[in-house]
């Protein structure tokens, strides 16, 4: 799969109660996202990997402090990510990222296969319902035992295609859902519970190692820093 050229970005200040709406529905597609948020940076991720800079505009919001216009004029649930597009907005990240992949140019990030489609699917289903719920919980408790079956189920998945690194072979969504969050639980789950998660897991560390070969991606993530100290609530 030949990605589009990456239009490298810097970061426009967020957002905040104090800020003006922009003038919206004008015709402008517009990304709302936060920057630390990784449902939102799914949607970031797939707008760079489909070359969308100029098309999708970033529109960053302070969710600490977040405009009222955001939930009264753009999206209701008062929720990142949503996407304005043709008078409509679209909200939930899994969503959100099949919609810009089927209804914008760029390169495809779901394969034809119906096989790698079905897997992907189930995948897509696994990160939200399970993955993410299960590591999250065993912050309270002993996150190598807790979280075992888990990392090995993305262990294995990442075995199911051998023609490429990715779970379903050649780089999908299915790689832009799950990075977000692996990524940040590499490096809360190190620094504070001393537990590396590719110990054992050899395909996990490749795709992690893959995925930070694109700037679509690393030009996207959350501080450690921040990542850390977010995370030692939900201890």
């Amino acid at each position: 799969m030949a990605l589009s050229p990456l239009l490298v970005e810097d970061r426009q200040v967020p957002l905040d109660a104090t800020s003006d709406p922009p003038t919206l529905f004008d015709g402008t597609t517009r990304l709302y996202i936060s920057y630390t948020c990784p449902f939102a940076q799914r949607v970031w991720i797939t707008r760079n990997l489909k070359g969308l800079q100029e098309k999708i505009k970033l529109v960053p919001i302070d969710l600490s402090n977040r405009p009222a216009w955001f939930k009264e004029k753009v999206n209701p649930a008062n929720k990142v990510p949503a996407l304005e597009h043709n008078g409509k907005i679209i909200g939930e990240s899994i969503g959100l990222i099949k919609y810009v992949d089927n209804n914008f140019d760029g390169p495809s990030l779901y394969p034809e296969d119906p096989a790698r489609r079905d897997f992907g699917e189930e995948m897509l289903k696994y990160v939200d319902t399970t993955f993410i719920k299960s590591v999250f919980g065993s912050f309270k408790g002993d996150p190598a035992k807790d979280t075992e079956s888990v990392f090995d189920h993305v262990e294995n998945a990442l075995q199911k295609f051998d023609d490429g690194p990715f779970f379903l072979g050649e780089l999908s969504l299915v790689d832009v859902a799950y990075i977000t969050f692996i990524q940040r639980f590499q490096v809360f789950l190190g620094e504070v519970f001393k537990y590396d998660i590719v110990v054992g897991r050899p395909k996990l560390a490749a795709w992690i190692a893959e995925m930070n070969k694109m700037v679509a991606y690393t030009q996207t993530k959350t501080d450690s820093e921040y990542v850390i100290n977010f995370f030692k609530k939900f201890i």
